[in-house]
């Protein structure tokens, strides 16, 4: 099942409190950037982060789930309505994500 712009478009509402969040849209899903750096998507319509140090240490008991077939866990963030919290974890990933690979 593919995500929903309409739901893509809530999400980056809810992160508008960050600078510099972009997104791309990919076999149906899209992917969610900060600064340059993939943090995390949106996979039916769900809102999934990559389970860093940060991420992990700020939703310790947030579930793990797969984006889709085939993909590694990522953690759900389901505390979507709260602006602050959500800056928060974005920012403090932000320094254990990797750095974007050069493009030759």
């Amino acid at each position: 099942m593919a995500s929903s712009k309409s739901y893509l478009d809530f999400v980056l509402e809810q992160l508008s409190e960050l600078d510099d969040v972009t997104w791309r849209a990919m076999m149906g899903e899209y992917i969610l950037y900060y600064k340059g750096k993939i943090f995390g998507g949106i996979y039916d319509n769900r809102f999934l982060v990559k389970p860093v140090k940060s991420a992990i240490e700020l939703m310790p008991q947030a579930s793990m789930e797969i984006p889709y077939k085939g993909g590694s866990k990522m953690i759900l963030v389901d505390n979507i309505d709260d602006r602050a919290f959500l800056k928060k974890i974005i920012e403090s990933m932000y320094n254990d994500l990797p750095v974007p690979k050069k493009k030759k």
